[in-house]
């Protein structure tokens, strides 16, 4: 199975990859392309733009979170039956976990996959140099090829006529220039972009000026035939599959789907897409909610999933849903299961900066000025609706707020990397944590929630 596919990378962060890939993606669709939308590493926001560009769900590839060996799986099970793949990078190309060499790089899932890359460079402040730096970059890994540069932020036709005769005699060619548009910027706050669901109306705006930016800046043909490039995978693996039968039992045994809530809306928008396939193929009916609208949960729901997002944004409002505040302590309070990542661990404290939540925890949370952040490598401390005790996660922490205890909670997780410490909450059906994880590197993950929603 050979899907024709891009690697969209640069040299650092704000480069211009995230305009240039959603904007590719967007162009090639206008064309009538089915085209598959992917990003590397944890990045949940990314995916959001890719969706509107694309009609298609944005998905992760992750080497670090699901290890090396299910990237092309991924891969393939994002992109199956779509006529062309585009992947955007992270941070710069050879930028991967810290202390891990190559590892969940840009370059070495571009290895993984076998695909060209394309570099977008920020030439706003050069002009021959540009060819130095794009020659370093090409020629780091003989491994890594990099097919073409774009060039972002140039300032005039002088300048990109300069850019593209010091990058004559590189051997990389220029396959787009883009000028400096105001209106491709999108909003950005202390995790990052502002998400999709947040500004739905001005992110479709947005999404439509990149495309319509790259389409006027880029060689288009030339993208999709330097795609086109890209050979089979190697080893020749086969799609991923939630409902693998290795690891799942499916809802041919003949008992009841229970109902898994899942936390939606612009406050928890952080999720993985493969989360909600597992849990389906695990047998669960899921369903979505908002807790900034919804005064219920769901009917009949048997466990609650609550992933990341931005409480701290909308503190006042969820708090102000008393009734759902109540109905999740309700729920919590009756053994149910409930996973809760980063927010949801927010949202189950007894208040957020001063804002009553929902009081399942015995713990206080509040904003701080420092970023934590970085890949964790973890164990189950102990039993719970998620994993048995000694059960090896590699997870994700991304935040900008502390969790204060009380007395007497038992720990989710051991972190074993970068330094010793016991993290989360587990408490009857509740495993709360900031880590984000994700369940295709340990299926058993939904299968034992959803076994417990049947049984709780």
């Amino acid at each position: 199975m050979s899907v024709p596919r891009l690697v969209i990378a640069a040299p650092s962060s704000g480069s211009g990859k995230t305009t240039v890939a959603t904007g590719l993606m967007a162009a090639f669709a206008a064309r009538g392309l089915a085209v598959s939308p992917h990003k590397v590493g944890p990045d949940y926001i990314d995916p959001g733009y890719h969706a509107l560009a694309t009609g298609r769900v944005g998905r992760n590839l992750d080497a670090y979170l699901c290890g090396p060996e299910l990237v092309a799986p991924l891969f393939l099970h994002g992109s199956r039956g779509c006529d062309l793949a585009v992947v955007e990078g992270v941070m710069g190309l050879y930028d991967g976990a810290a202390g891990e060499g190559e590892l969940a790089s840009t370059a070495h899932v571009a290895k993984l996959l076998r695909a060209p890359v394309v570099l977008v460079v920020d030439a706003s402040s050069q002009s021959r140099s540009v060819a130095a730096l794009v020659h370093g970059f090409a020629s780091w890994d003989p491994q890594v090829r990099v097919g073409g540069v774009i060039l972002n932020k140039v300032g005039s036709d002088r300048h990109e006529e300069s850019l593209r005769e010091a990058l004559d005699s590189s051997g990389v060619p220029v396959l787009g220039a883009l000028r400096r548009v105001a209106q491709v910027d999108t909003p950005s706050r202390h995790l990052g972009l502002v998400p999709v669901a947040e500004r739905q109306a001005a992110a479709v705006d947005a999404v439509q000026a990149m495309a319509a930016q790259v389409a006027r800046g880029c060689d288009l043909d030339a993208l999709e035939a330097l795609a086109r490039t890209a050979g089979a995978l190697p080893g020749g693996p086969a799609p991923w599959t939630p409902a693998s039968p290795a690891h799942h039992r499916t809802r041919s045994d003949g008992k009841h789907a229970p109902v898994v809530a899942v936390a939606g809306g612009p406050a928890f928008t952080f999720s993985y897409a493969e989360h909600t396939e597992l849990l389906t193929a695990a047998g669960a009916e899921v369903v979505t909610f908002d807790p900034l609208r919804d005064e219920r949960l769901p009917e009949g729901t048997a466990g609650l999933v609550i992933g990341g997002g931005f409480p701290e944004v909308y503190a006042a409002e969820l708090s102000a849903n008393e009734p759902l505040r109540e109905a999740v302590a309700e729920l919590a309070l009756s053994n149910a299961p409930v996973a809760a990542e980063c927010a949801g661990l927010l949202y189950l404290c007894r208040e957020l900066d001063g804002q009553p939540m929902c009081g399942v925890l015995d713990a206080t949370a509040r904003m701080t000025d420092r970023l934590t952040l970085g890949y964790r490598d973890a164990v189950a401390v102990g039993d719970s609706v998620l994993a048995p005790a000694g059960t090896r996660m590699r997870g994700h922490e991304f935040h900008r707020t502390v969790v204060e205890p009380g007395a007497g909670a038992a720990p989710a997780w051991g972190v074993r990397a970068p330094a010793r410490r016991v993290e989360g909450f587990v408490q009857q059906g509740v495993h709360a944590s900031y880590l984000h994880t994700h369940w295709a590197s340990e299926p058993g993950v939904a299968r034992r929630f959803v076994e417990r929603c049947r049984t709780s």
